[in-house]
């Protein structure tokens, strides 16, 4: 009997009872959700929060995307790499502009025809594109990050070492629901975030019992 998909499920319910649901990913349109998972890569969300707040009254693809990257840098410079994060987004846009700034022609495809498309995108990698298909298009597809890979790795799984592979561990052994990929994901970020940091804190870990305390420091 395989018992993957019970200790995973098993280790979702000890996260989901520890901190609840974490309502991800915050935004009011699938486009401010889009617009977010580009500018928090490598940086926290504290400091994604404050570039979107310069970013709402121009939230509307066509907006940003007739506006002079100049003055779309200062608005999203709160979130670092401001620079290359403009250049990013225009791509991420240029791309858009060719589904005419709708999602409709996006439905017709299968989740990874679309992970193609995006990866296509100069600055979008696999995580960004994954993050936007779940969290955006809510089409069940894991998320992969590092803290992910350090997580489950303490807990003693032999996960693979590509994200791809990662990726279809988790969805083999997991039920394709697009709230329980979105809640996992969340709640790993939320206890690597709070506990099973690179130093982490073991006494008050809600997973100790199960844990292995595989590549610890």
């Amino acid at each position: 009997m395989d018992t993957q998909p019970s200790r995973l499920m098993a280790i979702y319910r000890t996260l989901y009872s520890r901190y609840g649901a974490q309502h991800w990913w915050p935004g009011d349109t699938p486009f401010e959700v889009m617009v977010g998972t580009i500018l928090t890569q490598n940086t926290s969300w504290n400091n994604v929060e404050k570039a979107m707040v310069n970013l709402k009254p121009y939230l509307q693809p066509q907006v940003i995307y007739n506006m002079e990257d100049k003055k779309l840098a200062q608005l999203i410079r709160p979130s670092g790499f401001f620079n290359i994060k403009t250049k990013r987004l225009k791509n991420f846009l240029n791309w858009f502009k060719g589904k005419d700034f709708s999602l409709e022609p996006l439905k017709t495809l299968g989740p990874y025809d679309i992970r193609k498309e995006l990866l296509g995108i100069k600055g979008i990698g696999r995580e960004t594109a994954d993050s936007i298909i779940l969290y955006a298009l809510n089409i069940p597809i894991f998320v992969v990050d590092a803290y992910t890979k350090r997580m489950f790795k303490r807990l003693g799984f032999s996960l693979p070492k590509s994200y791809d592979d990662i990726q279809k561990f988790f969805q083999d052994n997991l039920p394709k629901k697009v709230q329980l990929y979105n809640k996992y994901h969340a709640l790993i970020v939320r206890h690597c975030k709070e506990c099973c940091k690179k130093k982490p804190l073991c006494d008050t870990c809600c997973l100790k019992d199960d844990c292995q305390k595989e590549g610890l420091p």
